[in-house]
């Protein structure tokens, strides 16, 4: 079966909701990609805010959703991921519209915490989705939203990026109004198409006693595990991309901006590019092996933009920052389907809003620590600690995950239900057809 033959089985067999979100996804997300990477220029050069400021800003945002992380998930067990989702969708466009027209810092300030509180609409879509697809078709659509996330975000970069003058303020502001218009589609989607779907779900009569606490169900090893995965894989992944990478990349690799915008770039088009290829090919295929072929290639990203500091400030580096990015986006193709549909396939449904609250909070968590560390070793010149941490970590996550494989059942790890056992265990590894 070619990948366009699986997309168009995959589209035919989806719920009408499941249709209605997904071909919104990279819409929705344009008006993310307007505003996305020029936050820090419009907060300095704009409206006068000093760097150190603007980062502190930014980073409230991040701190504010770990905080918020534990009462959305709760609240959206107890009233559903629709009404969380359209409270943390709201919050968000009163941020961004804020973010839009005010300078002062205190303003500021309240701007950004609008913005972070919408960090719990993170967990409450991801149950939403779980709510509407079930069994393999899960994985297919978590890897599917994610390459039309970032198809959106991508094209959303480029026409701002021709558009925006740091010499005409307006233009910034421009981009933050349509931004935060952007998000009355998800808004209209939750009040129409998806008003009918509910979340909340009563516990089995045989489950009441069972602890429903964030720590009675992070206590469970399956849990604790798949935890440790999820933030290693953003402390390594993400939490390195906007700090890790471009300081190294400029203080080490001597590259220039342009260098860099074109790595994103490259990671943009490999992530729209491969995820359906590697939709196909990882299908029936354990999730926690996918997850050790993905720290491999994460270890060989880092050692190949490592290799920049050898031969700086020249065309090897310009050449080998970009290959970084565009080898480090074919691995997030082998993340994102299979972390979140772990995550969904493991959680009772009445607690899936609290199993996904944990699965943001270690997300964000690795996020938050990833560019301190970094900060740290290459403000220090240790650059080469710096390569091995990472290419170390991503190895302790392939352990983790073979650690994780021996917890959880072959359901939950991607197999399928009608392979008997021998079959199960027979069946091939990602590595064996990537």
């Amino acid at each position: 079966m070619t990948a366009q033959s699986s997309l168009g089985a995959f589209w035919r067999d989806l719920p009408r909701e499941g249709k209605w979100l997904l071909s919104t996804t990279a819409i929705q997300l344009l008006g993310r990609g307007l505003t996305l990477p020029f936050t820090i220029i419009y907060l300095h050069e704009i409206r006068g805010i000093s760097l150190d400021l603007a980062g502190t800003l930014m980073a409230w945002i991040a701190v504010v959703g770990v905080l918020v992380t534990g009462p959305g998930g709760a609240a959206t067990d107890r009233y559903g991921a629709r009404a969380v989702s359209i409270f943390g969708t709201v919050c968000n466009m009163a941020g961004v519209m804020m973010l839009a027209f005010v300078d002062s810092v205190p303003l500021l300030f309240v701007a950004m915490s609008l913005i972070g509180i919408a960090g719990i609409t993170w967990p409450a879509f991801n149950s939403l989705i779980a709510a509407i697809v079930e069994g393999p078709a899960r994985q297919t659509y978590f890897g599917i939203s994610f390459a039309l996330v970032n198809l959106g975000i991508g094209l959303g970069g480029i026409i701002s990026g021709a558009f925006v003058d740091v010499h005409r303020p307006s233009t910034f502001t421009t981009i933050y109004v349509l931004d935060a218009l952007s998000m009355l589609i998800p808004i209209g989607l939750l009040l129409g198409p998806l008003r009918h779907v509910r979340t909340q779900v009563e516990a089995p009569p045989d489950d009441q006693n069972t602890g429903t606490s964030y720590w009675a169900i992070a206590k469970k090893p399956a849990v604790r595990w798949l935890l440790l995965v999820t933030f290693l894989g953003t402390f390594v992944g993400y939490g390195q991309m906007e700090a890790g990478f471009t300081a190294f990349a400029r203080e080490v690799g001597e590259v220039s901006t342009r260098t860099i915008g074109w790595a994103f770039a490259a990671n943009t088009a490999v992530i729209v590019l491969a995820q359906m290829l590697v939709l196909k090919r990882i299908a029936g295929h354990r999730r926690t092996r996918v997850l050790v072929v993905m720290s491999v290639i994460w270890a060989c990203a880092w050692l190949l933009l490592g290799s920049a500091g050898v031969w700086p400030a020249g065309m090897y580096a310009a050449a080998v920052v970009i290959g970084y990015h565009a080898v480090f986006g074919f691995g997030e193709t082998l993340l994102q389907p299979t972390i979140p549909a772990i995550t969904n396939d493991m959680a009772p449904d009445h607690l899936r809003g609290r199993y996904n609250a944990l699965s943001s909070g270690a997300f964000q968590a690795g996020a938050v620590a990833g560019p301190i560390v970094a900060g740290f070793l290459l403000r220090h010149q240790l650059n080469a600690p710096f390569i091995a941490m990472l290419v170390a970590g991503c190895a302790l996550m392939a352990v983790l995950a073979v650690a994780l494989e021996k917890l959880i059942s072959p359901k939950v790890n991607g197999i399928p239900d009608d392979l008997s056992p021998a079959e199960a265990i027979a069946a091939p590894t990602p590595a064996e057809t990537i």
